[in-house]
């Protein structure tokens, strides 16, 4: 059975470790699901004779209320990566660009879709940041791109003015671009670093959010795209099977929705622990890319040999290895910003794993 490149891969890694595991490879909020979403999960059951709602009336409706954008703009879709997918589908670009590294599934997507995509490489002497060299890419045949804001794996945000160029310039080459905003929510200033405002003048533009990682419920697949081309949302939702949505899914999504503190709570929580595992990271001598989402990007350059990431595990932490990334080898690694004691447990652990590398 092929191994699925991502991180989470929580029930192989129990194979592999000899007690339990830590899971900081899935960058998921640390707060948990809200206690309102579980409770709609268990209610829903009573809906799960019936077929799920196709178009996901009340969701859209809810999130329509939340984000100032009209219900009409939005599709919902089995969690990020089936959006992902759709659009590729839907669209079927013939000279697409992408960043790398960065979030695989775009290229799969592409691949799927027929596409050969292009890749600009971030760099890191530059700090793994978009710079204007990208735009020197947006040639004319160009008639897809894809960005990730803040990046995954990096963490890395793209200035507000390029990322603005650059949507002005993909409108006026006719080029598709899409931005996958699933970390926002979790950034220090959400509404700076998205581009929902310009959905309106921009109708190439294609914003990707999930309640995945912000409101902790990857098992239950949730995810939305934002465009105001309704002709393109019609071609995604035509590009994969129906009933994408579970009941149980579209009613944790509004439970969610109506818990408004849950986001401040998780911002606050983030901001002091992503500092304190970047910062202890940093003192055990591992070079820190500064974090500006609820992940932390970091490499060891002593790397020989084993990987960190497998001494790791058998500490029980599982952490990303980012070898698998396009542009990227084995020592660079990312973790999850979890709790304080959660953090304190992978810093030991590194701590730990460093120290028998050097013996």
């Amino acid at each position: 059975m092929k191994r699925i490149g991502h991180g989470g891969d929580f029930f192989t890694a129990e194979e592999t470790a000899a007690g339990p595991v830590l899971d900081v490879s899935a960058n998921v909020n640390p707060l948990g699901m809200p206690e309102a979403a579980r409770r709609a999960v268990v209610e829903s059951l009573d809906l799960a004779e019936r077929y799920p709602d196709p178009y996901c009336r009340a969701l859209r409706a809810k999130l329509s209320g939340c984000l100032s954008v009209p219900a009409g703009w939005m599709l919902c879709g089995n969690g990020a990566a089936d959006l992902i997918f759709r659009l590729a589908l839907a669209e079927r670009p013939k000279h697409a660009l992408l960043v790398a590294p960065s979030f695989s599934e775009y290229e799969a997507a592409l691949r799927a879709a027929g596409c050969a995509p292009r890749f600009y490489a971030l760099r890191a002497e530059e700090g793994f940041r978009l710079g204007k060299r990208f735009l020197e890419e947006l040639t004319p045949e160009t008639d897809f791109a894809v960005l990730c804001n803040p990046n995954n794996p990096t963490g890395q945000l793209i200035d507000p003015g390029l990322l603005r160029e650059i949507a002005a310039r993909c409108e006026q080459n006719g080029a598709r671009l899409l931005v996958d905003e699933c970390f926002n929510g979790f950034l220090d200033d959400p509404e700076r670093n998205s581009l929902i405002g310009l959905l309106g003048e921009r109708s190439r533009l294609v914003l990707l959010r999930a309640f995945t990682k912000i409101y902790a419920m990857p098992g239950l697949r949730l995810g939305y795209c934002l465009s105001s081309d309704g002709a393109l949302l019609e071609r995604m939702a035509e590009s994969g099977p129906p009933w994408a949505v579970s009941s149980a899914a579209q009613a944790a999504g509004e439970a969610a929705l109506s818990d408004r503190d849950y986001l401040e709570r998780t911002r606050r929580m983030i901001a002091g622990e992503r500092a304190f595992l970047a910062e202890g990271l940093a003192a055990l001598g591992l070079e820190v890319y500064p974090p500006e989402a609820n992940y932390v990007f970091f490499r060891w350059r002593g790397a020989r040999g084993e990987p960190l990431s497998a001494r790791l595990l058998r500490k029980g932490v599982l952490v990303r290895d980012c070898g698998n990334y396009r542009g990227l080898d084995s020592s660079f690694l990312r973790a999850a910003v979890r709790t304080r004691a959660e953090n304190e447990r992978v810093l030991a652990a590194v701590g730990g794993a460093l120290w028998e590398a050097e013996q």
